[in-house]
């Protein structure tokens, strides 16, 4: 059974273990851990999928917990321009990180002893290019993105640029934790985060601050970042390097990454750029309501992410089980993402109208069709996860290509006819049209992999 070199070493030292003052302490801790242990699989690929994805449960649940209160806080208005603002923020991020998330987890765990070398050179980069692209964002946001104006104003696109530049990290360091076998540590952080938002969300909200949203979301993010990694390169990183000596560069290195980015550009794009595309196109209450279904219906592609994130870190320490791994997280996930699609497809008035009687009178169908757009999305993500695990980086752009085409160029057709409801349309039909070719020719990229994937 595998569990973590904690609970391990905790189970063998005992309940004696450590000084009189910390024992019961310790003995405590230990006992939850080996309990939470227990109540997971045993196998690796799927306790670390199953933690990954408990822990975006959580995020999302807390996060619920952030827009509720939001949605009560502040205005309409304000909400649908905030969280189109952090849209944005959350597309440059992505631009800015290089998917050097993606390239952590394929990388960092046959890094060895360059472990720490890697990780903080990805943090520079992505940080130094992420605030670069958000200071050309806010320097163009009266061409861009008109109704975000107000991120002219010093103070605010200070904190944007900000946020941008640390969210990039903060996507880092979720890739380094997971690389690193440390899935419990990513639920931990996230909890930091949240319970960080909705404080810092008060506090702007009795200040009667407008953009209390943004401001809140930019300094959890600093609160998590400093929780995180102290933990990451006090405890996992030279732990990982004491276990790991050896590494050995892997061919291409450099060819793989600018291909998986590249990829990534397009696959983000089509997650962030239609909340844009409807504040531009319906206005901001229109965006709201999109803006809240999107983040309840994303939890059910996180779950699916999450797994395929498990997949690659255990293919590179077993390739020859890439075949077995696919078709294990494909029949697990469907299962869990089957159970989630009926939860939120029935259950979608009485879950939106927490927010507001409008969210549930105007987004109840957008938010039921992402939920069933999500089903076809497993096959994309598991395609796209198994394609990268084989290097055959061609066919993973062309996927992520493809379904960004698809989603923006169905949602700026059919959002003036359908309103905001056809964003959700335009979901489930590129999702189907993605996923079909790829069932029909299922033995053209889920096929046994020859030699290391290292």
């Amino acid at each position: 059974m595998y569990a973590s070199r904690d609970v391990r070493e905790a189970e063998r030292a005992g309940p004696a273990a450590g000084t009189p003052a910390t024992g019961g302490r310790r003995s405590a801790v230990t006992a939850v851990r080996a309990g939470v242990a227990r109540m997971l699989p045993s196998e690796p690929l799927v306790r670390n999928g199953h933690l990954l994805a408990i822990g975006s449960l959580v995020n999302a649940g807390v996060g619920s917990i952030f827009w509720l209160f939001a949605t009560h806080w502040y205005d309409d208005e304000d909400v649908g321009l905030s969280y189109s603002a952090l849209s944005a923020s959350l597309l440059l991020a992505n631009i800015g990180q290089l998917n050097l998330n993606d390239f952590l987890i394929r990388f960092l765990p046959c890094s060895g002893r360059h472990t720490r070398k890697l990780l903080l050179a990805s943090y520079a980069v992505s940080a130094a290019w992420s605030a670069l692209v958000a200071v050309v964002f806010v320097a163009l946001v009266p061409v861009l993105a008109p109704d975000l104006d107000f991120l002219r104003h010093p103070a605010l696109g200070a904190c944007f640029v900000a946020a941008t530049a640390a969210y990039t990290i903060f996507v880092l360091q979720d890739g380094a934790l997971t690389a690193l076998r440390r899935p419990g540590w990513v639920i931990a952080e996230n909890m930091v985060f949240a319970a960080a938002k909705i404080l810092l969300l008060a506090g702007g909200a009795l200040l009667a601050v407008r953009s209390g949203i943004l401001v809140s979301w930019a300094g959890a993010l600093f609160v998590s970042l400093l929780v995180a990694n102290y933990l990451l390169l006090r405890r996992a990183v030279p732990s990982h390097e004491r276990d790991n000596p050896e590494s050995a560069r892997p061919p291409r290195l450099l060819s793989y990454a600018a291909a998986d980015y590249a990829g990534s550009l397009f696959r983000m794009a089509a997650y962030t750029l239609v909340p844009l595309l409807v504040l531009n196109s319906l206005g901001p209450d229109q965006s709201a309501w999109f803006s809240l279904a999107w983040i309840i219906g994303y939890v059910l592609f996180l779950v699916v992410r999450n797994m395929g994130s498990s997949l690659v870190v255990e293919v590179v320490r077993r390739p020859e089980r890439l075949v077995d791994h696919g078709l294990r997280v494909l029949r697990h996930s469907g299962t869990l993402l089957a159970a989630g699609v009926f939860v939120i497809v029935v259950g979608a008035p009485w879950i939106l109208a927490l927010f507001g009687p409008g969210y549930a009178e105007h987004a109840t169908t957008v938010l039921r069709l992402l939920a069933l757009a999500a089903l076809p999305n497993l096959l994309f993500s598991v395609a796209v996860d198994v394609l990268r695990a084989r290097r055959r980086m061609r066919l993973v752009v062309g996927l992520q290509v493809a379904l960004c085409v698809l989603v923006l160029g169905l949602s700026w057709l059919l959002l003036p006819v359908l309103g905001v409801t056809g964003a959700g349309v335009a979901w489930l039909l590129a999702e189907c049209l993605v996923a079909a070719p790829l069932l029909i020719w299922r033995s053209r990229w889920l096929v046994p992999t020859s030699g290391s994937t290292s």
